[in-house]
């Protein structure tokens, strides 16, 4: 089966194509009112994806320097719109993908954190609902950059930003949890738990054992 054809924005068909795209594909539609936007400190700012009117929208209320897009780069209409949008604005795009069902690897953990000291500010991370890989980085942000403990920093996974940690995005949690119920009560920071090291297959495996008999929430919601 041959591959789609790659996006041209310079083309009237290829625009079109790539706001079908951001609107029905990727469910722009529903995002149009609600962007799930919170600030989490005076220079962070947490939000879904947005659409280049948003980020339009962004850049001058929020003067936003930088945009974290937590999903990677994508051949995909609403990337590409972003990137577009980033570059008529003045804003860098920055690409770090992130998974809402996996336990993070340490060396992404660790990137994390040398990448919120190395940004311009403001900024703004965003996911696709702005719920669970942004929570994640929520959290590290919290933690890294404004010096919260992570039991104070875990807010950032929470109902109030639609993250269910019923469903398979509670590994996120887990993955706090554990260290904080066998990390911490060995006198390690989150830092050199982290840099210790710890299998996150090994993690995710426990994390799915315990939730065995629990309702599938993410076959009943249809979550990405």
């Amino acid at each position: 089966m041959n591959a789609a054809p790659a996006i041209d924005l310079s083309t009237p068909h290829g625009r079109k194509r790539a706001r079908r795209e951001l609107v029905w594909g990727d469910h722009g539609f529903l995002r149009v009112k609600f962007r799930n936007l919170h600030a989490i400190s005076d220079e962070m700012f947490r939000a879904n994806q947005p659409s280049p009117e948003q980020v339009a929208r962004y850049a001058k209320e929020l003067g936003l320097k930088t945009i974290l897009n937590l999903r990677g780069d994508s051949p995909k209409g609403y990337y590409l719109l972003e990137k577009e949008a980033c570059e008529r604005h003045g804003i860098q795009l920055v690409n770090f993908q992130v998974f809402s069902r996996e336990i993070p690897k340490p060396e992404a953990v660790l990137a994390a954190k040398q990448l919120f000291d190395s940004i311009a500010y403001p900024a703004l991370m965003h996911c696709k609902s702005g719920a669970d890989r942004a929570g994640i980085m929520s959290v590290l942000y919290q933690h890294f950059r404004q010096g919260q403990p992570i039991e104070q920093a875990l807010e950032q996974l929470s109902g109030k930003y639609l993250h269910i940690r019923s469903g398979k995005t509670g590994v996120l949690d887990f993955f706090f949890e554990t260290y904080l119920a066998e990390g911490k009560p060995k006198g390690l920071t989150f830092t050199q738990w982290v840099e210790q090291g710890y299998d996150a297959a090994a993690l995710k495996a426990r994390f799915l054992h315990g939730r065995k008999s629990k309702v599938d929430y993410d076959q009943l919601l249809r979550r990405e």
